[in-house]
């Protein structure tokens, strides 16, 4: 299905870049939309930690928060498990992107899988063009591929000027930043 794109559409939203704020941008969003009586899902890959943000499903019905995560990669190489996790996220977001159930379905770090050729591009762009017409789609991560940037509808592109943790040294804080 080639989904038509008009304001009364469900558009594609990329936010990526080095800087801080991606999947908290995302979280922004989707706090909007449930307030707004939206039903969203965001899918957290790469991820297997509860960070705090993830807490807030809890409080709010109509939002939903599932991670496709085995732990950590940047302290090393990514595994058959990390690849199981990745694609069995995508499959599960696809099914809920085509499903017409869910207002706003949110793949958060997506990116970041596909850097790591986790998943493709071409897999990601199936699930994006068989989506629901009137379903928003929010993609985050580092390292957006052209092709995603070219068919996204918004693209916001972070940039890290200044960051406490590049200057002072100063860590990840509870409540914060995670």
């Amino acid at each position: 299905m080639n989904v038509k794109r008009t304001a009364d559409r469900g558009q594609v939203q990329v936010y990526t870049g080095n800087g801080k704020g991606k999947t908290t941008a995302a979280f922004g969003l989707a706090i909007r939309a449930c307030m707004a009586g939206k039903k969203v899902f965001i899918g957290q890959f790469m991820k297997s930690i509860q960070y705090n943000e993830t807490r807030i499903a809890k409080f709010i019905d109509n939002l939903s928060i599932e991670q496709f995560g085995n732990g950590c990669l940047l302290t090393r190489a990514p595994s058959a498990i990390d690849k199981q996790h990745a694609q069995d996220g995508l499959a599960r977001c696809a099914e809920l992107l085509s499903s017409g159930e869910w207002d706003v379905v949110i793949f958060d770090e997506i990116t970041i899988a596909l850097h790591m050729e986790l998943i493709s591009i071409d897999e990601l762009m199936q699930a994006l063009e068989n989506r629901d017409p009137k379903t928003e789609v929010v993609l985050t991560g580092r390292y957006a591929p052209k092709q995603l940037i070219a068919y996204a509808d918004l693209v916001t592109d972070m940039q890290e000027v200044k960051h406490y943790y590049t200057t002072k040294g100063v860590l990840s804080r509870n409540g914060i930043d995670r």
